[in-house]
Formats: C-alpha cells, structure tokens, sequence
C-alpha cells in the first residue's frame, strides 16, 4: 500500500461537521453530508402473496397512489442532496420534521423513534474498499408504516439484492408478511453483510501480520495505526445498533407485530456476534502495535548494543595512539626500531581479547 493511500486513510474523518446548522431551527431541512449522486433516483417494489412488481419512479407524488395497489409497498431513495424530495414524501406519508432532519444529516448516531403511526430506524450500511484498505460508510434510514417500508440511502448500490430476489420469490417469507417483516429483512442484510467487511478486515490482519514479520518497515506501521482507526469506526456504528434492535424486541410498537419480534432478536444475536468479533479484532490489532514498536526497539538495542561494542574496542587504541601521538623528545620508545610493531600488536591484541570477551558473554 502506497504513500498516498495512507495520507487518504489519516485524512479519514470520524465526525462529520454540522456547521450548516448551527443557528437553524429545529427541523429545517438542511443536507449535511457529502453529494453522491447527481439526481436522486426512486425506486418503488410494491407485492403481495405470489405476486411483485418493480416501479421507476420519477415523482415522489406518484408513491402515495402506488401504496393502495399493493399489501406491502417499498419505496427506496437514492441520494439525499435534494431536500425538497425528502420534504414531499414527509408531506406524502406524515413523516415529522425532525424525521426528514435527521434522514439529511449523514453520519447520524444508530437510533430508533417510535412515532406510533411510523418507525424511524437510522443505520450505517459498511463495505470494505479493498483499494484503499478502508472502511466506507453509508447512512440508511428506515421509515416502516403499517404497510410500507421507505429507505433513504445516500448512493445507488447497496446491499438489499437478496431481499429484492426474495420479493421475487413465491416461497419466500416476506410476501407472506407485512411491512415489519420487510424491514427486519432490509436491517438483517446490513448486518450480514458486516460479516463480510469483517472477513476483509482478517484478511488485512493477516497481510500485515505477514509484512510485519518481513520487515518493520513504517508503512506496515502506518497501516497498522489506519487499521486500528477503522476499527473504532465499525464499533462506533455498531455498538449501538445493538440497543435498537434489543428495543424492537422489549418494546411493544405499534407497527411491529409479535410474529415478527423473533425475527429480530435473530438479528440481534448477530449483532452480539459482530461485535465480539470487532473487540478480538481490535485486541489482535492492538498486539500487533505492540509488537512492531517492540520489534523496532528490539533492533535499535541491537545497533546500539553493535556501536557500543566498537566504541568500546577504539577506546583504548586511542588511548594508546593518543600518547604515542604525543610530541615529547625524550620517549624513549620512539627511538626502538621494534617499537611502532609492538605497539601495533599491543593494539591488535587488545581488539582480539575484546572479541573473544563478547563472544564469551555471547554479545554477538
């Protein structure tokens, strides 16, 4: 992985600035977030027992008259940049103003609002880019009405194609439910699909668990420090799903049925599940921190330890060239013709016990 992929991931921001609506009354409709899309796209699947039908839709008007044709409705938008769509479907099916708020600020916190003619569930749908080695985050709300689910996405793609096949499907379960069912479904598949992200997340632990034991060289270190970011990300849009499903199954709201809540409590189990995976992952992560800094103070002792064993050998050569080096006339060594060869054995003789010393402690 690249310089500049390493510069992107530390660039990588975990609040989302709301500066746009500092000063604005509760309500107002304001897109907080980053424009993906350039025309909010809607798409409509109505069904019922055995039957389905796919919808283009190019008005938001147009899914109020859609909602009577069919048992269950779902309506899905891409894009979230243009306020006034999300204020014609809250208009269309009574949604609350604070509602259509939260629905354009992305990056909200996992929550869910009980409005007793609707449920309000917001989510962070994950995938893992394998580019750049980072988690990508998208917000998903979720409006469920007596008989009809509306998601907001920010961009087309997502992870709802083996729901839609479902839909399809004549033996499937959910054209045998209501709208409750098709909602646990649409949120099972976003947690499911975390178990994927996950399995990319071991596959990196594992590559740079290998590139580690190579070489400690600083990108590894850099990956590692994104890594560990990443993981703080998927905990914090995790953790609190897990009290929102937990509180579809405790609380009795008026647009879950019982038949449904089993469902659910599923999904919570897989929750648990991926939240015990991403603290082992985050505990894996944080060792192998500790082990490169160890790794890399390992072999700074090991030079130094080299260094300091040479030094050590020079120190009394030049002791001994340093008072030889002396200009005294009457040394009376200078005058031997044997005398610079003794003083270059004495030398070499202090270097070979100094060896054989180290090598005795097993210094090297």
């Amino acid at each position: 992985m690249n310089k500049k992929n390493h510069k992107r991931k530390h660039e990588k921001r975990v609040f989302r600035s709301r500066t746009k609506s500092f000063g604005q009354p509760p309500g107002a409709l304001i897109h907080i977030g980053e424009r993906k899309v350039e025309k909010t796209q809607i798409t409509a699947i109505g069904y019922r027992e055995g039957e389905s039908v796919t919808i283009a839709v190019k008005d938001a008007a147009e899914c109020l008259a859609l909602k009577s044709r069919f048992r269950v409705l779902w309506i899905n938008v891409d894009g979230l940049h243009e306020t006034g769509v999300i204020e014609t479907f809250g208009n269309l099916f009574g949604i609350d103003s604070l509602t259509q708020e939260d629905i354009l600020h992305t990056g909200q916190r996992p929550k869910i609002e009980d409005f007793e003619r609707y449920l309000y569930m917001t989510l962070q749908m994950l995938d893992f880019n394998r580019e750049h080695g980072e988690i990508e985050r998208e917000q998903l709300s979720i409006i469920l009405g007596a008989d009809y689910v509306i998601s907001f996405q920010e961009k087309p793609g997502d992870t709802f194609d083996p729901v839609r096949q479902r839909i399809r499907s004549a033996v499937s379960k959910i054209g045998k439910h209501g709208a409750d069912f098709l909602a646990y479904a649409l949120v099972d598949a976003v947690v499911d699909h975390y178990f994927s992200v996950l399995e990319e997340i071991e596959n990196r632990i594992d590559s740079l668990d290998a590139e580690m034991l190579a070489d400690f060289n600083p990108e590894t270190f850099n990956a590692l420090n994104a890594l560990k970011r990443e993981l703080v990300i998927f905990r914090k849009t995790v953790w609190p799903l897990r009290e929102i499903i937990g509180s579809v199954t405790r609380a009795d709201f008026e647009v879950v049925g019982d038949a449904v809540e089993p469902y659910f409590r599923d999904v919570y189990d897989h929750i648990i599940e991926v939240i015990d995976t991403v603290e082992v992952f985050r505990e894996i992560v944080t060792g192998m921190h500790e082990n490169w800094l160890a790794g890399v103070n390992n072999r700074m002792n090991e030079i130094m330890k080299f260094l300091t064993m040479i030094a050590t050998i020079f120190m009394p050569l030049s002791f001994i060239a340093g008072v030889y080096g002396m200009n005294f006339r009457n040394m009376p060594e200078l005058n031997l013709w044997w005398g610079y060869y003794a003083v270059l054995g004495v030398m070499l003789l202090i270097v070979f016990g100094f060896l054989k010393y180290y090598r005795s402690r097993r210094w090297y």
